[in-house]
């Protein structure tokens, strides 16, 4: 188990089982729990330096998806739903009573599904720069199968990393080497090129049940980001009844870009979602 009367700004990695992979994680503080999903070809480490800045009672818990950081390679083709699925496995093995769910990009997807799919799990949802509330066009779909070939993907992800990053600060920097490392070679190459097909699917598709979602939410968005732009998010917090947006000067990472702006709004989204009813 991680030893949580250590410093939190330092964490123990541990290794929980699903059904798709063996999936890394550290926790830091205690009490209430806000488990932290990355972007695709990102790691856990997206959220270090938002961590850094969160009160020691908040409960963070940050993973690796499949073929990722320190957890193992999927046992199937990777794909959107298999992400959403990891992510319920790890929300309900950790957190039973219910957690604050925080997802960036596939992350954001895989968050805002367990909202819909499991509302008993997610006390509040918190997407930032999220997928699965885009329409399935034609460009959409070919530029989707282009990045799921593997010589073409390896071959553009330093220039599309850079492009979506906007890179600015030591966490992007971090960021965007992590993102570039990953799909240089399996298993991250294959894992990721595997979710890049599956982001055309019809199961990353969520506009139809953003309606249902019941939980308080946060939509955060950076304005710059050219992979998923500024109006998806304005889409999205529409969508949400009650959900409430705010727009940072960043591309697709906020939280590594400008943590401290991240925290300023987050903390109180936290303390609000820990004094709601059960």
């Amino acid at each position: 188990m991680t030893d949580r009367s250590v410093m939190y700004t330092v964490a123990l990695v541990t290794t929980i089982e699903t059904t798709h992979a063996t999936i890394a994680y550290d926790e830091r503080g205690s009490d209430l729990p806000l488990v932290l999903l990355a972007s695709g070809a990102h790691d856990r480490h997206d959220y270090d330096e938002l961590r850094d800045l969160l009160p020691p009672h908040i409960r963070t818990i940050a993973i690796d998806w499949p073929g990722h950081g320190e957890s193992s390679p999927p046992r199937t083709s990777a794909s959107v739903i298999q992400f959403a699925e990891v992510a319920e496995s790890v929300v309900s093995q950790l957190c039973p009573e219910g957690a604050v769910v925080m997802g960036n990009s596939v992350g954001g997807f895989a968050a805002a599904r367990l909202a819909i799919t499991r509302p008993d799990l997610v006390k509040g949802l918190v997407i930032v720069d999220g997928g699965g509330f885009v329409p399935r066009s034609l460009l959409l779909r070919g530029f989707c199968a282009a990045m799921g070939r593997p010589r073409f993907l390896r071959r553009i992800y330093p220039s599309f990393s850079r492009r979506y990053m906007r890179a600015r600060t030591p966490g992007d920097a971090r960021a965007l080497a992590t993102a570039v490392a990953t799909t240089r070679e399996d298993p991250g190459l294959r894992t990721v090129t595997d979710l890049w097909r599956s982001f055309s699917s019809k199961d990353h598709d969520l506009r139809a049940d953003a309606a249902e979602i019941t939980a308080p939410t946060l939509v955060i968005w950076g304005a710059q980001d050219p992979v998923i732009p500024i109006k998806v998010g304005r889409r999205i917090n529409a969508a949400i009844p009650g959900s409430t947006l705010h727009v940072f000067d960043t591309g697709h990472v906020p939280q590594t870009s400008d943590p401290a702006g991240v925290a300023e709004v987050l903390v109180p989204f936290l303390t609000a979602c820990a004094a709601a009813p059960r």
